[in-house]
């Protein structure tokens, strides 16, 4: 099937072709002619598969029939993150460009005058975030009485990130009348739930299940303990891949750091998350998708919504505790079809991941030696919530053939009776340490 056998207006038509579209994916051909004839859609779909245009190009097409556009909001798009809802909108833009239709991106982070003054001169489509929606709709700058259409994005990363309360407060808001579109990478019970609750008879649809990874990625891992995994990234990235790479980090700080170090060995890089402003995160990515950036190193929350064409690698400096999110980072390469390579760096706190990792996806992971920091020693960790080693029963961390810390601390002389350790007896006799 190609773009010109799903009945398109010629606007559209002309735009997609333009964008360099012509098979349209699996999610869009299944999705497409159902959401022109007004059903309420299901898709299961995770990132990568072009959901964003399976939804977006028939929303262009229906509300091009309005008579009178730009008055009131007829599309709502509710999306989790800021870098997500800005590709949505420039992904809208491109599909809309020959038709009279406004859309309007928010999301919080900046200050709101440019974007309430865009929206009291009237859209049709707006792109947005929770929180920023939810504040406009208090501050009665938005009204969504006249919606049309609503779709909702990522269901599964917006429990993730426990906006699930807040999607339910902007649903009790929507017309009872109105075509619902809702797109998931996963299902859990709750977000089941969820969709049960707002579509009323959808059409179902499943694309590139979240357990599965494209045969088009050459998957890899290096066992490396803990404290060489920088030194190993460098060493990969001055020898071994000269491309751009989107590197993936556990946390914003963990960002940070890995950037930092690449930038001190003469390697371009920048980190985007959270705690960045929308400007600098903005401009990270921009720098990453022209080349002027060689590494962009991300968490996975801030990772979302970045779709650069033809990227060739991605490493995962830690791998996640939530298997499927293995599949949605390597996911950002190998994509319609190109090559792509997916690098995974594994210590004694990343085995069990791993397992589970492979586990799920169903396969093997080819394990590469040929590097200077390889270990056989690693002994399988657990984390707990800060991150850190998890010992059942005080135990103290086991250690690799490489360490010898725990032969230096059974060495250690042990204290003379009445030896000071560190605390000095108080003078105040009643004194009791706070517990």
């Amino acid at each position: 099937m190609n773009f010109t056998d799903l009945n398109l207006i010629e606007p559209i038509a002309k735009a997609i072709q333009e964008q360099g579209y012509t098979t349209p994916t699996p999610i869009q051909e299944r999705s497409i002619p159902d959401i022109l004839e007004g059903r309420d859609f299901l898709g299961c779909a995770q990132t990568g598969t072009g959901k964003t245009a399976a939804f977006s190009i028939p929303i262009l097409q229906n509300l091009s029939k309005n008579k009178i556009p730009n008055k009131h909001i007829k599309a709502l798009i509710l999306t989790p993150t800021r870098e997500l809802a800005i590709q949505i909108e420039e992904n809208i833009n491109a599909y809309g460009k020959y038709l009279p239709l406004k859309q309007l991106v928010i999301f919080g982070g900046v200050k709101q005058g440019n974007q309430e003054a865009a929206l009291r001169k009237g859209i049709d489509i707006l792109v947005a975030t929770p929180g920023r929606l939810l504040d406009f709709i208090a501050q009665g700058i938005i009204s969504l009485k006249n919606l049309e259409i609503f779709v909702l994005d990522e269901a599964d990363r917006m429990l993730d990130m426990g906006f699930v309360h807040d999607v339910k407060r902007i649903i009790k808001l929507l017309p009872q009348r109105r075509q619902t579109l809702f797109f998931s990478a996963t299902m859990p019970a709750e977000i089941q739930k969820l969709a049960n609750s707002i579509l009323n008879n959808p059409i179902k649809v499943e694309v590139t299940p979240v357990s599965s990874t494209a045969d088009t990625i050459k998957q890899s891992v290096y066992f490396v303990e803990k404290d060489n995994k920088l030194n190993l990234l460098s060493h990969i990235l001055q020898n071994d891949i000269s491309d751009s790479v989107l590197v993936f980090a556990r946390t914003k700080h963990g960002a940070d750091k890995i950037s930092r170090k690449l930038q001190k060995d003469n390697i371009s890089a920048e980190a985007i998350h959270g705690n960045k402003s929308q400007n600098a995160r903005q401009n990270a990515l921009n720098n990453f998708k022209s080349g002027k950036t060689r590494v962009l190193v991300a968490t996975d929350i801030a990772a979302r919504g970045i779709d650069i064409d033809e990227l060739k690698f991605v490493i995962n400096f830690e791998l996640s505790d939530v298997s499927e999110t293995y599949v949605h980072r390597i996911g950002r390469t190998g994509r319609a079809g190109a090559e792509g390579n997916s690098i995974s760096f594994v210590d004694g706190l990343d085995l069990l991941n791993l397992k589970n990792t492979e586990k799920l996806i169903g396969k093997k992971i080819p394990v590469i030696k040929d590097h200077p920091f390889h270990t056989d020693d690693l002994v399988a960790q657990k984390r707990d919530s800060n991150n850190k080693p998890l010992h059942a029963g005080g135990e103290k961390p086991k250690t690799t053939g490489n360490s010898n810390s725990s032969r230096q601390s059974n060495n250690r002389k042990k204290p003379s009776a009445g030896a000071s350790v560190g605390f000095k007896k108080p003078k105040n006799k009643n004194f009791t340490r706070k517990k």
